[in-house]
């Protein structure tokens, strides 16, 4: 008889009980409160990181067009097209390939200056996690 209690005993203990479930739940909360916002806010620095890179191989890229041509490209897909790039980078703040803001080359009085790509710059809105906007990089 004896022997037939005990052996309930054990065979009710196999689970947890909802306290110990409460308990480790508890505990998980609160280590992805301290873990999350570290989290996310790595995955902004990433994407400033790669608008940096993004723009400066932009840059770098009209500039080898304009030495090799003497000219500006038309578009930033004459770039693409001319095989200058494999494909027009993502900007990912806004995920597009179509929100980068071009600026036209100074205005020359003798016209020599030709195309409309000069320069390029994000266009994102918003300022980066060290309080710079976007569109000054």
């Amino acid at each position: 008889m004896v022997m037939d209690m005990n052996q309930q005993f054990i065979n009710c203990r196999k689970g947890f009980t909802l306290i110990e479930l409460l308990v480790v739940l508890a505990i998980i909360t609160s280590l992805m409160m301290l873990a999350v916002p570290k989290y996310f806010a790595s995955i902004d620095y990433a994407k400033e990181v790669t608008l940096q890179q993004n723009i400066k191989i932009i840059r770098e890229t009209i500039d080898k067009y304009y030495g090799d041509t003497g000219e500006y490209p038309e578009s930033l897909q004459q770039l693409v097209d001319k095989r200058y790039l494999k494909s027009l980078p993502v900007d990912p703040i806004t995920e597009k390939t179509d929100s980068w803001i071009i600026t036209s080359p100074p205005s020359d009085p003798t016209n020599k200056i030709k195309g409309k790509v000069y320069d390029i710059k994000s266009g994102a809105v918003g300022k980066t996690l060290s309080g710079v906007s976007y569109d000054s990089f």
